[in-house]
C-alpha cells in the first residue's frame, strides 16, 4: 500500500446515530509501518505475537467477521458523514487482500521487487465504495481473502525473509508484509466494532 489503513477515530454508538449523509473522506497520509515494531494502541494488534504459520487462518477468520457484519441492515450506513460505513471498509479490505496477494507472489518470484503504487483513497472513489451493496461485497471479499490466505499457506519455509519494497523506500520481508497486512484487517474490524455491539 502506498498509504496506510484509514482510521476513523472512534465511531462508537454513543457518538450519535448512523446516517445516510456522506462527506468527503480525508486521505490517510500516515505511515503505519511502526505497527511492525510495537502494538497498535487502538486495535491492540501486536505483530510480534502473530505466528507466520497462522496468517491464512487469521485472514479467513477475519473474512467471517465481515460476512456477519455486512448482514446487518445498518452495514451500508456511515456512523458519521465523513467516516466509512462497514460496507465501505469491507470494500477496502477486499482490495487490500488483492493487492497483498499480488505483492507476496511478486516477492516469491522476483528478487527484491519494487511494488507498484496503490492509492487506497483513489481506489475508494474510482470504485464508488459508497455505492456498493453489502450482498455483492461479501462474496468478493471472501474470495479475495481465501486467495491471499492460500498464498500465505504456500510460502516455503526458506522464503519468509525474501524482500520487497514500496515506492517510498519501506522494505518488507514476506513475513513483515504479512504482519502489516494483518494489522490492516484487525484495525478495520476495530473501526466498525459499533455494528456488532449488543
Amino acid at each position: 500500500m502506498t498509504g496506510s489503513p484509514l482510521v476513523s477515530g472512534d465511531p462508537a454508538p454513543e457518538d450519535g446515530p448512523v446516517t445516510n449523509e456522506t462527506a468527503a473522506i480525508a486521505p490517510d497520509t500516515k505511515d503505519w509501518t511502526w505497527v511492525l515494531d510495537r502494538p497498535c494502541p487502538d486495535c491492540g494488534f501486536d505483530a510480534a505475537a502473530v505466528d507466520r504459520g497462522s496468517f491464512g487462518a487469521v485472514i479467513r477468520d477475519n473474512a467471517g467477521f465481515w460476512a456477519t457484519a455486512l448482514a446487518d441492515p445498518l452495514a451500508g450506513r456511515r456512523p458519521a458523514p465523513d467516516v466509512w460505513s462497514p460496507t465501505e471498509y469491507a470494500c477496502h479490505v477486499r482490495d487490500v487482500h488483492r493487492v497483498f496477494a499480488g505483492r507476496v507472489q511478486q516477492m516469491l518470484t522476483e528478487d527484491d521487487p519494487r511494488f507498484a503504487n496503490w492509492d487506497q483513497d483513489e481506489a475508494a472513489v474510482a470504485q464508488r465504495y459508497d455505492e456498493q451493496r453489502a450482498a455483492d461485497v461479501v462474496p468478493d471479499l471472501a474470495g479475495a481473502a481465501e486467495a491471499v490466505a492460500t498464498v500465505y499457506d504456500g510460502v516455503p519455509d526458506d522464503a519468509w525473509e525474501r524482500p520487497g519494497r514500496r515506492s517510498n523506500g519501506s522494505v518488507f520481508t514476506v513475513e513483515t508484509l504479512g504482519q502489516y497486512h494483518l494489522h490492516d484487517l484487525v484495525h478495520h474490524r476495530w473501526d466498525v466494532r459499533w455494528i456488532m455491539a449488543p
